[in-house]
């Protein structure tokens, strides 16, 4: 009886009083924080991780810049190679020696490069850096397949070109037209040539006239008019005759004329001329 009216003699803190009709909204307890709430629910590993990979990747060029800066030397030489026919080893030397003291890494290739191609006999112009301080250029000339005009090449490619040296090509057929027909030329020559081969005669060059006139040239001097119109008919006519008649004779023929229906005009070399007798 006594401990009971002890317990109930203890001092109660009285609650404070509350509005009628009100919710308290303090919490109980020790209470709750939104904000250290949402900081737990970050993942701070992964962000961590991010923030890590960003650094590196901004961090790789500044690295790379300045490895290349320390590894970087002049150009000391620059090495020419190539099969060479038109093109003068000294002077594809002197063009390129001109970015001999540059930057190893920092020059352009690309420019190098261009710079070849531009000579008329480059076909192409391969550039690489050989560690530590020099440079290597191959050089793939153009290959021509005939003389055009009065002062071009046209390559196997048909592609013209016009160098200041052309004679260096050698012996090679003449051909001539308008350039904007040269790959029409191409193809009736090489058609003929053929032709001829198998006949053994040989062929010596091509001219298509402004006015689309063809005139075949033959190895011994001879020429032969096709005219504008069935070309293909009146050269295979030529063939016959020439085969059957003229061939024997050709040292004494000068030109041959297939514009005709049903044969050839043959123009003879003068009596002298043909005997190989001086006047």
């Amino acid at each position: 009886m006594l401990e009971w009216v002890l317990v109930r003699s203890r001092a109660v803190p009285p609650e404070p009083p509350k509005r009628r009709g009100a919710t308290s909204l303090e919490p109980e307890g020790d209470g709750f924080n939104p904000f250290w709430g949402m900081l737990a629910a970050v993942p701070w590993g992964q962000v961590c991780l991010g923030v890590l990979v960003v650094v590196l990747a901004g961090m790789v060029p500044w690295g790379a810049s300045q490895v290349l800066t320390t590894l970087d030397r002049q150009i000391m030489a620059i090495d020419v190679h190539g099969e060479l026919v038109g093109e003068s080893q000294v002077a594809l030397e002197r063009q390129v020696g001109k970015w001999v003291g540059r930057s190893f890494f920092a020059t352009d290739l690309a420019e190098i490069k261009d710079a070849l191609e531009q000579r008329p006999w480059v076909q192409s112009a391969a550039v690489r850096r050989v560690w530590p301080d020099r440079l290597v250029v191959d050089i793939r000339e153009k290959k021509p397949l005939a003389y055009w005009n009065q002062d071009q090449l046209v390559s196997r490619t048909g592609q013209l070109f016009r160098p200041g040296n052309r004679e260096v090509a050698g012996r090679l057929p003449q051909l001539a037209g308008p350039d904007e027909r040269v790959e029409d030329v191409i193809a009736m020559a090489r058609t003929m040539a053929e032709a001829l081969a198998e006949k053994g005669v040989g062929f010596a060059g091509l001219t298509l006239e402004p006015r689309g006139a063809w005139t075949l040239l033959l190895n011994n001097g001879i020429e032969v008019s096709l005219g504008r119109d069935q070309v293909n008919q009146r050269f295979e006519r030529f063939m016959a005759v020439y085969q059957g008649q003229l061939a024997p004779r050709a040292d004494e023929v000068e030109r041959i004329d297939a514009r005709y229906t049903n044969g050839v005009a043959v123009q003879w070399k003068p009596l002298d001329e043909s005997s190989g007798s001086k006047s």
